[in-house]
């Protein structure tokens, strides 16, 4: 008897064992081979096998701009369909609400912001970034026949000024403690000096060049104090190996003298960066 009751503690303990080793061994698959599990896609993969790199943009002369047919033209877009012949894809631009530029990127309504973009701490946290291209500033616009009167920053104070929604104008803007309204672009943010509806505005120093002045639609407009000095980058997604792609073909146009020509052709190549 006494045996008997030693064998089947004996096999008790088996069992528990057995069960105990079951726990930490995973179920066999049914029949998956984790060799055949193809590996994420990656984001240059993607905008390849879609054919298209969509890049939001908005109207910002001389960057981008539409022609008098509609179609948009700029030292960005020029530089954004060489790239897109770089790749083998086609380019489709697409207007978007700035202050929401990284939803629409992460949300893949967008694959870049191309678009005179300035290259804060937010933009490299938040998006996958170029190297800097161009130089820039944020630039005080105002009425020319008052321009005198606004010579410094203190000479602002209870001026309203109109700035993008979401714009390195509008981070200058609360930087220095001035009063502003949000406006959709920085050229509506130029409408609404020109109409009165707002005493100033803040925007990209190479936009004023090429919108303000003397030769302009807004020759009574002018501008007087710079806020800060910045450069222009290119966003993509956080990782994509596109960020990498556009810094190589930046340097193969650079050095073949094509960036150059483009940037002269818009009148920015006082603000390019050698790449």
């Amino acid at each position: 008897m006494k045996k008997i009751l030693a064998l089947l503690l004996a096999l008790a303990m088996i069992f528990a064992f057995a069960a105990c080793g079951d726990k930490d061994t995973p179920a066999p698959s049914s029949g998956t081979n984790l060799s055949e599990v193809p590996p994420a896609q990656s984001d240059l993969d993607y905008v390849k096998g879609k054919g298209t790199l969509i890049v939001g943009i908005t109207n910002f002369a001389p960057m981008d701009y539409p022609d008098a047919n509609g179609e948009w033209i700029g030292f960005d877009a020029e530089m954004a369909q060489a790239f897109g012949a770089y790749l083998g894809v086609d380019i489709v631009f697409q207007e978007i609400d700035w202050d929401n530029k990284v939803f629409e990127l992460d949300g893949k309504t967008i694959d870049a912001v191309w678009n005179g973009m300035t290259l804060t701490d937010a933009v490299k946290a938040a998006m996958e970034t170029s190297k800097p291209y161009c130089n820039n500033a944020q630039v005080v616009i105002v009425k020319a026949d008052v321009a005198d009167q606004y010579q410094t920053v203190e000479s602002l104070a209870g001026l309203t000024f109109a700035v993008e929604a979401g714009s390195a104008g509008q981070e200058q803007a609360i930087a220095n403690n001035l009063t502003c309204i949000e406006v959709l672009d920085q050229a509506t943010a130029l409408l609404e000096v020109k109409s009165g509806t707002a005493d100033a505005a803040i925007i990209d120093a190479l936009m004023a060049g090429a919108m303000v002045g003397e030769g302009t639609d807004y020759t009574d407009l002018t501008y007087t104090v710079g806020l800060n000095s910045e450069e222009y980058g290119v966003g993509f997604r956080k990782g994509s190996e596109l960020a990498a792609e556009l810094n190589a073909f930046f340097a193969a146009a650079y050095a073949d003298g094509s960036m150059q020509a483009c940037a002269e052709k818009y009148g920015v190549q006082a603000s390019l960066i050698p790449q």
